[in-house]
């Protein structure tokens, strides 16, 4: 579905990502893991369509999207979610209408997709309510809820849930994978959290250091190996924190 070759960005003179080649299948859905500062941010950005990377070609459903630039066409077949919502300072309804507008969807469409995805997230009720003055897991639920509406053929998002408290995460997780298993949505997103990808995800793709170390099934993380640093990510990656606190106990 997805297909990117020799693909390199490059900021301030230096290479912050590098993928020779990756493909992500239609109906999948994929989590970009890795330490911080390894490059994910900006690998989804580029899958996104978001930014041109430095070199390289990006193929779409077989059909070539980069070469050198991007056709806003192609990037409407995308959707995005950030870490931190991004609101426009009105109604909870118009939020998740603005995409469906500049698509020219008939309005009458606008408002049952709208009410559609604001109750398939459960927060229907909200409809008339100021983004603005929704809790944490409201506005990401909303911020979801828009990017699912447009019907996205690929939907990426950026450690959606990492600054939701547990309950709430928890919560937001179920009615994201029901969604996800409904729709059949691909789905690209990054976590730092092991127990978010076992859930969600089948696959997994791996970077460290500004480089795309391989793409594999979320099973095959617990017996493939790599260099020492990155085995020693994964291993730390993969490791309960509770765990990690009683082992430190037990050797004071």
């Amino acid at each position: 579905m997805l297909h990117l070759q020799d693909i390199t960005v490059v900021k301030k003179n230096k290479e912050i990502a590098t993928v020779t080649e990756l493909a992500v299948k239609a109906g999948k859905v994929t989590a970009l893991i890795g330490p911080n500062g390894a490059g994910k941010s900006s690998l989804l950005k580029v899958m996104a369509l978001l930014e041109n990377p430095t070199t390289g070609t990006i193929h779409f459903n077989g059909s070539l999207v980069f070469s050198g630039n991007v056709n806003i066409l192609d990037r409407r077949k995308v959707s995005v979610v950030f870490q931190q919502p991004l609101m426009l300072d009105t109604t909870v309804y118009k939020n998740v209408a603005i995409g469906l507008k500049f698509r020219k969807t008939p309005k009458q469409v606008i408002k049952e997709t709208v009410f559609y995805w604001l109750k398939q997230f459960g927060i229907d009720h909200l409809a008339e309510a100021r983004a603005k003055n929704l809790s944490g897991g409201e506005a990401q639920r909303l911020a979801i809820a828009r990017a699912m509406a447009t019907r996205p053929e690929i939907l990426f998002l950026d450690e959606p849930f990492s600054a939701l408290d547990l309950p709430t995460r928890r919560k937001l997780l179920n009615d994201f994978q029901r969604i996800l298993k409904e729709t059949g949505t691909t789905t690209v997103f990054i976590s730092h959290d092991y127990h978010e990808v076992r859930y969600l995800c089948e696959d997994v793709i791996i970077m460290f250091e500004g480089k795309m170390v391989d793409h594999i099934t979320v099973e095959e993380l617990q017996f493939k190996r790599f260099t020492n640093d990155v085995n020693q990510f994964l291993d730390e990656w993969m490791t309960p924190l509770i765990d990690v606190v009683q082992k430190e106990k037990a050797m004071t």
